[in-house]
């Protein structure tokens, strides 16, 4: 296996954010884990001029953290700045979720649907990074319809930083069939119009995945030390 990372030459930045975001996300590069740029740019192969940059973009996201001496390490939340992201996706994603329901037209209801279909084959293929991504995906075309433009922005930022809980819920947990159900009946509320019962689902969604990933968290660190 080759030791350097074959990358375009054009925007150079912007590949090695997405693939250092990626490599964060999936867990291959572990909360609190230094990140040392003579390494990176040995990795892929270019200048420490776009590692630097790559760097302070993921620093803006939350994702990594640099420090005024140029160190920098991959975020590492507290247990309770886990619970608060996922107490702020709840706050954010249910007011949004409110508002789009009775927007929502059929073209809304058929790009969820696969939206679905496709993280649905995902669960069964075991791609769990293919799954967050159309997690994501699945979710914004759910609150499309509410035209929150500003609320959407504040919960991307949101949804980075717990995307990688999620992907490490998903897939050490194996919560797969209490997602897809969720998911499913998610949308089947959201067509009925039931906005109430679509909104407390998707809180007890969201709060359900908190809870079980906090004690894994927990009992991960726990081990640990």
């Amino acid at each position: 296996m080759p030791r350097t990372r074959a990358i375009p030459r054009q925007s150079l930045p912007d590949v090695i954010t997405n693939d250092l975001r990626e490599r964060i996300l999936s867990g291959e590069m572990a909360e609190g884990e230094a990140i040392r740029q003579e390494a990176l740019a040995e990795d892929y192969d270019v200048s420490r001029m776009p590692i630097r940059e790559a760097l302070k973009r993921l620093d803006a996201e939350g994702l990594v953290q640099l420090t005024n001496n140029r160190g920098a390490a991959v975020t590492r939340h507290s247990l309770s700045e886990i619970g608060e992201i996922f107490d702020l996706r709840i706050m954010l994603e249910v007011d949004l979720f409110r508002r789009a329901i009775p927007q929502m037209t059929e073209a809304n209801f058929a790009e969820c649907e696969r939206f679905l279909d496709e993280m649905e084959t995902s669960y069964e293929a075991y791609d769990v990074g293919r799954w967050g991504g159309l997690n994501y995906e699945y979710h914004n075309a759910l609150y499309a319809a509410a035209d929150r433009g500003i609320t959407n922005d504040i919960l991307q930022r949101i949804n980075l930083q717990s995307d990688r809980y999620v992907r490490m819920h998903l897939s050490v947990m194996e919560q797969r069939e209490p997602a897809k159900k969720d998911h499913r009946q998610l949308l089947t509320l959201a067509e009925n119009g039931q906005v109430e019962e679509a909104c407390a689902l998707l809180t007890q969604h969201i709060g359900r995945t908190k809870d079980h990933l906090l004690a894994m968290v927990t009992a991960t660190r726990s081990s640990e030390s």
